[in-house]
């Protein structure tokens, strides 16, 4: 009989940083599957951060346990990347040098081999015409997508992605959410993603963790059942507008926990 391993399983973990007497999460008990697009959403100062910092091994645990694919979040960072709200591209760097910066400092492949699997992820993310831009050159859509790229160098199982596309327009967002998805449906990544949006929430997610604060713990679990692959016409739905209306609702009561 085969055992299936939980991509990322939380044991009763709470987190209290030093110098504070209020914990900022306490008792989260989660299982997320391989192949799951998980989406935590949660009033400001709730945790979300925090949460994902625990599983990419950034910060300890107070108390309790998280196993990614098995493994202590320490001894998985070669599977895990970390895409954050912000770009933090190096500006002195073009675009091709920032994504293969991970490459260049894991030094597993010779140099060609870098370049090729550059390319490669540049093609992937629509970006090889402006390979040797530097930052500045690059619109705000632009710029996180050579984040994600890079974050994608390492071939990670599991994508942990902090609110990447806050800052951008509507319109931005709404199209780098579908690119997201498209790149998902081809490397077959887990993803752990925080967001203030109920309706990205949703449109991305096959699953939705709402979290109540002081301290951060789960309210409601929330499945998401919408057919992948998601389209403008997913918004359009009536199905779309009443997981949007129930998730709303489920994070008004978190609020009031």
């Amino acid at each position: 009989m085969t055992v299936t391993v939980p991509e990322v399983l939380f044991r009763a973990v709470s987190k209290r940083f030093t110098g504070s007497s209020a914990p900022v999460l306490e008792g989260i008990d989660l299982s997320i599957e391989r192949g799951e697009f998980v989406s935590i959403i949660g009033p400001s100062g709730c945790g979300k951060s925090t949460l994902l910092k625990l599983v990419a091994g950034l910060a300890p645990c107070t108390s309790g346990e998280i196993a990614v694919n098995g493994m202590t979040p320490e001894n998985a960072r070669e599977v895990v990347s970390f895409v954050f709200q912000d770009a933090t591209l190096l500006p002195w760097r073009t675009v091709e040098k920032n994504v293969s910066l991970a490459l260049e400092l894991e030094r597993s492949q010779p140099p060609p081999e870098r370049r090729q699997i550059t390319q490669k992820l540049l093609e992937l993310v629509g970006l090889s015409h402006v390979a040797k831009h530097y930052p500045r050159q690059l619109s705000g859509g632009m710029k996180m997508r050579v984040s994600i790229a890079r974050a994608l160098a390492t071939r990670p199982r599991l994508l942990l992605m902090d609110e990447p596309f806050a800052a951008l327009d509507e319109m931005t967002r709404d199209r780098m959410n579908e690119e997201l998805l498209r790149l998902r449906e081809e490397q077959n990544w887990t993803v752990l993603f925080v967001t203030h949006s109920v309706a990205e929430a949703v449109f991305l997610s096959s699953k939705v963790i709402v979290l109540a604060p002081h301290p951060g713990r789960v309210a409601h679990v929330l499945d998401v059942d919408l057919p992948y692959p998601r389209t403008e016409a997913t918004r359009e739905s009536q199905e779309f507008d009443d997981l949007v209306n129930r998730t709303s609702r489920l994070l008004r009561e978190a609020h009031r926990l």
